[in-house]
């Protein structure tokens, strides 16, 4: 008797193939895949900089990545190339995901292009944006300058000084 193993990454991707030939049923070609796998993010606050680090093992980052700031939007995108199989192989499992890549971050109005760094490093991209919350203020008093400062004297307190 035969072991079939589940996988549930296989079951997604045919639903997404199965629900994308609707799709193209529908609507027709106008409709293209935007993305063939969404790298994984981890988000932190350093400061007031955001530091926005992507999954991406296996790419050449300067021929395969681009990263792009237009109309207060970071993008970064790309696109993971299958590796060729001679004649002789064939695929016996597959569970790396190949394909383009998007992923879109708002950023606030006071930062540009110029606020951005990125660095790659052992598979993992990691995007500086800087300067995007504002440092939180302590408070501070104002001194008050004259030579005599009024105390108002509120109706309330008049009444309860008269009684």
């Amino acid at each position: 008797m035969a072991i079939n193993r589940w996988d549930p990454f296989t079951v997604l991707a045919r639903v997404d193939d199965d629900f994308e030939g609707l799709v193209r049923r529908t609507w027709g070609n106008a409709v293209t895949r935007t993305a063939g796998y969404v790298p994984a993010i981890d988000m932190v606050s350093d400061g007031t900089d955001v530091i926005i680090t992507l999954e991406l093992p296996g790419l050449d980052i300067a021929k395969d990545v681009e990263i792009e700031v237009h109309e207060g939007r970071l993008t970064i995108s790309g696109q993971r190339q299958e590796a060729a199989l001679s004649e002789t192989s064939r695929t016996l499992v597959r569970e790396l995901r190949y394909g383009s890549f998007r992923r879109d971050f708002a950023l606030p109005d006071n930062v540009s292009a110029e606020d951005i760094s990125a660095d790659y490093d052992k598979g993992l991209l990691t995007v500086r944006v800087k300067n995007v919350t504002k440092p939180v203020e302590e408070p501070r008093k104002i001194e008050i300058k004259g030579s005599s400062v009024i105390k108002a004297v509120t109706q309330e307190e008049s009444v309860t000084q008269a009684a």
